[in-house]
């Protein structure tokens, strides 16, 4: 079953608003059975809505519709759908209880603009929001469908979730999709093409392998679709378990977004705590932990050590570790972590520190170079890392290398 999704709004095309509701919806969808094949994004023009309405048609078996459903003279999402299916609009009588309902409460008076949002194509079967004044419509042509709804995010997701995939659950004989991601750190995306080669290539023809790289990051995800969810499970799981007998070393998390939710569980399941001390990487490691709902059951705290007085009188790295090694350096990293551990009190550690850039490089430490150091209250772990001269990057990757180092050590896998 392939389903399109046409994004309705000038915002989302010129970058005033991020298009969060395509991927939010595709998630959703796809772990349901459900295949989306082409996402659009489009204006509020009634000719653009229409050509793109017509070409998902062609090729697809649902077609799902956000935004343009408001009250002003600029949304015109359900005029289009109304003369698009050639019917009239009438309104419905539970829509306009809901809205009335809404302005009462808000002690605000209900205008002659604001009851039009109780008007819907005679032709469509109303999905009633309750979390706000537009209502979903659900559109049937022939075998195939057409769902119109709010582009307002949780309103959208109140549709999704209560109306829309179980009627598509209903209406569509939908296949199984069995998603399985496991997260590589510390090899390319092709080296570890030519180490699976031959697994890779033995792969069942319902089965699909993509390679999802990030800055110092790897995503393999395999695809299983299939009508006998259990006997795809099951293959799912002896794939995965070659994949561990190959390259099994470089695997550091089965089906989580990122590291620091992988490390999230860990100190969870071990009943650990964790304290961070940034220098470069700016907050970015703590940010990420903090993230993720309960990261206050293991994360104590951390510290952006940016200048060195305070890594001197916060951290206690000795004034003659900066004079003799420099901020950047094995010494500082070590002394910081092992700072921040004493701090913090915490069972484990990580630190960072080198030069983001633009700006700041020598020839013997240039921009890109990081130390970045873990420890445990009996062991200590520092390594030199070289992430290029793109500041952002360089965050990025440290902060991914920072998660992989203390996995490692937590695992026992590093050398």
């Amino acid at each position: 079953m392939k389903v399109s999704i046409i994004s309705i709004g000038d915002e989302l095309l010129i970058g005033q608003v991020v298009n969060t509701n395509a991927s939010w919806m595709s998630q959703l969808l796809v772990s349901n059975g459900m295949n989306v094949d082409k996402v659009y994004t489009i204006s509020d023009k009634r000719a653009d809505i229409e050509e793109t309405l017509s070409l998902s048609l062609k090729g697809s078996d649902a077609v799902i519709i956000t935004g343009g459903l408001g009250p002003t003279k600029d949304d015109v999402t359900k005029k289009t759908l109304c003369d698009f299916f050639n019917s009239e609009l009438v309104e419905d009588s539970a829509t306009f209880e809901v809205i009335s309902d809404i302005f009462a409460k808000r002690g605000y008076p209900m205008t002659d603009t604001n009851r039009q949002q109780a008007l819907v194509p005679k032709c469509s079967k109303v999905l009633l929001n309750k979390r706000g004044t537009a209502p979903g419509m659900w559109f049937e042509v022939g075998a195939k469908v057409v769902v119109s709804l709010p582009g307002v995010p949780f309103e959208m997701q109140y549709l999704m979730n209560e109306e829309v995939v179980p009627r598509m659950l209903e209406h569509f004989m939908v296949e199984h999709i069995i998603h399985k991601n496991l997260l590589f750190q510390g090899i390319g995306e092709s080296f570890l093409s030519d180490r699976i080669e031959n697994w890779e290539l033995a792969l069942p023809q319902n089965i699909k392998l993509a390679y999802l790289p990030k800055a110092g990051l790897l995503r393999l995800r395999l695809t299983a679709i299939g009508a006998d969810k259990e006997a795809l499970m099951a293959k799912i799981d002896e794939l995965v378990k070659e994949l561990y007998s190959m390259v099994g070393e470089y695997i550091l998390g089965e089906d989580m977004e990122n590291l620091a939710e992988v490390l999230a569980y860990k100190m969870k399941t071990e009943g650990k705590t964790l304290a961070v001390a940034e220098s470069c990487s700016g907050g970015a490691i703590a940010s990420s932990i903090t993230q993720k709902a309960g990261a206050s059951e293991y994360f104590k705290g951390g510290v952006v050590a940016y200048s060195n007085a305070v890594k001197e009188n916060v951290l206690g790295v000795k004034s003659s570790t900066l004079a003799e090694h420099g901020a950047v350096s094995e010494e500082t990293a070590t002394e910081m972590v092992r700072g921040v551990l004493k701090l913090m009190d915490a069972d484990y550690a990580i630190a960072t520190t080198g030069i983001a850039g633009p700006g700041g490089g020598t020839p013997e430490k240039p921009v890109g170079t990081v130390w970045i150091a873990v420890a445990s209250k009996d062991e200590v772990f520092a390594q030199k890392m070289t992430f290029g001269d793109d500041r952002l990057r360089v965050i990025e990757r440290t902060a991914n290398q920072a998660f992989a180092n203390m996995l490692k050590l937590i695992t026992k896998k590093l050398c």
